[in-house]
This record gives structure tokens, C-alpha cells and sequence, in this order.
């Protein structure tokens, strides 16, 4: 049986003499002989298929367990599930990446006209609403599962829906790790009080609002740009920030398709109209 040397298998298969011996130690690339009395190592010729596979696999960010799992499949439909599987894995991770650049190309490159701000005066408004404190890291699942359950409830007992959704969010959120979150949902009437679905109505308050399209990746964007007008255009007062969802998971799956309008609390100062 033909038997090369680590460096001669190194060389051959372009994986490095410290690798192999990571790749031993993990139990994923045993030789097929050490000497015992020096420890050396040696790899039979025909494992050099072997290792130039474990190096594509790793070449794909595949994990080490992940990769073995693979060589010792027990079959072809196994062996093609987990790579299916780490495939799809590593499409998700691309989605995000470009997610990510595309931001940070809207960053270095902001639109030439600004973004349309909005001053809008929000009278007292009933509403069917979702209250509690959640850590800043759940927001977004909480808030998901908070309107779907409200939405189920107001439709369930056939009341009419009298507006568009929102969420009112305390600086807890924003500047700890937590705070208070409320998710509501206007309605025509009282809502019969369901798990953790309750009456509210919102007091009436005026608001500098901006609107960002898509999912929420991306939304920091839209809250700096918000930030910055009300600083320069209006008069902030304290207050929890809110906001609208025009068009939210209730009407489509697609992200892509969602709309958010961010609220910042201010003290009327004009008429309100869509300002640049």
C-alpha cells in the first residue's frame, strides 16, 4: 500500500501540515498509519480524494462536525440532505450580507433629494392593544406575535378595524436593554378583553413621521434621518417614539413589500404638511 509522508500529502492535497493534524485530532482525516515510536504520520494515496473534498466542504464554511457527518453518511439521500441543508444555510448568510451592503451603500450614497418628512396630528384614538417589558434583542419577534394576536382577537369577535396598526415603544428599548412595548390596532368598538389583548385609547399627539420601506433591516437609516430634521425643524418633546404599519406581515409575507412610518413626538410649531 503506497503510504505518503504528512509534508509529501500536504503538498498533494494543498492542506497544511498543521490542518492534517487538526483534521487527525478532530477524528475527521485519520491516517493510515503512525509509527509508534516517533508519531509520525502517514496517508495512504487514495485518501487524497478524501481530503480534497474535506477542503471544498471547508472551503464553504461547512462546519468541522458538519463535514463529517457527510464521509460517514450511511447513504447517498443522507449525505445529500446535509449538504442541502448547509446549502440553504449558506444562501440565508448571503441574503444578509447583501442586505448589509446595500445599506451601506445607501449610507456612503444617501438620495440626492432628502427623504419626505410628514407633520401629523394624531387624535385620541381607541384601540386594541398588547402592553409589556421586553428585551431590546425580542422586539421584533414580539412584536410579530403581539399583532397577530391582536388581529385574531378583533376579527374573531367582529369588530371593526378603524385604523392602521402600530407600536408605541419607551426609550428603555432604545437606551437599555429593555423597556415598554405596546402594539395596538384601532378599532370601531370595545374589544372583549382576550388573553393579552386590552382596551386602550391613545391620547391625541402630534408627531414629525417618516417612512421606511421593506423589512427592518435598514430601518436605523430612517430614524437618524428622522432625528436629524426634527432637530433642525421642529421641537422635540419627551415621549415614546411610535410607529405605523401601513402595510405589515397581516397583509403579505413579503418583506420587501412591508411599510413602517416612524413617529417622533413634537411641539406643533406650524401647520402641518409634508415637509423635505
Amino acid at each position: 500500500m503506497p503510504l505518503l509522508s504528512i509534508g509529501d500529502f500536504a503538498r498533494a492535497t494543498h492542506l497544511s501540515v498543521k490542518t492534517l493534524r487538526y483534521y487527525h485530532d478532530a477524528g475527521l482525516l485519520m491516517p493510515a498509519e503512525i509509527d509508534a515510536h516517533s508519531g509520525y504520520r502517514r496517508y495512504d494515496v487514495e485518501q487524497i480524494t478524501t481530503a480534497q473534498i474535506i477542503r471544498r466542504f471547508r472551503d464553504l464554511a461547512m462546519p468541522i462536525d458538519d463535514v463529517r457527518a457527510v464521509l460517514q453518511a450511511p447513504d447517498l439521500t443522507t449525505r445529500n440532505a446535509l449538504i442541502g441543508h448547509h446549502l440553504r444555510r449558506l444562501e440565508n448568510e448571503l441574503g444578509k450580507t447583501q442586505a448589509a451592503v446595500a445599506t451601506l451603500r445607501d449610507l456612503l450614497d444617501p438620495p440626492a433629494d432628502g427623504v419626505p418628512v410628514e407633520l401629523r396630528f394624531l387624535p385620541p384614538t381607541r384601540v386594541a392593544a398588547i402592553s409589556a417589558v421586553v428585551a431590546s434583542a425580542d422586539i421584533g419577534r414580539w412584536v410579530q406575535g403581539a399583532l397577530g394576536e391582536i388581529y385574531a382577537s378583533v376579527s374573531a369577535q367582529g369588530v371593526s378595524i378603524a385604523g392602521v396598526a402600530g407600536g408605541i415603544y419607551g426609550t428603555g428599548l432604545f437606551e437599555e436593554d429593555s423597556g415598554l412595548a405596546t402594539v395596538y390596532l384601532p378599532v370601531e368598538s370595545v374589544v372583549g378583553p382576550v388573553g393579552r389583548v386590552m382596551n386602550q385609547v391613545l391620547p391625541a399627539a402630534d408627531f414629525a413621521i417618516i417612512a421606511h420601506n421593506g423589512p427592518e433591516d435598514g430601518i436605523d437609516r430612517a430614524y437618524g434621518l428622522l432625528a436629524s430634521y426634527v432637530a433642525h425643524h421642529a421641537l422635540s418633546i419627551p415621549g415614546p417614539i411610535r410607529e405605523f404599519y401601513p402595510i405589515n406581515r397581516h397583509h403579505t409575507a413579503n418583506a420587501r413589500h412591508w411599510r413602517t412610518e416612524i413617529g417622533w413626538p413634537i411641539f406643533p410649531t406650524g401647520t402641518g404638511h409634508t415637509a423635505r
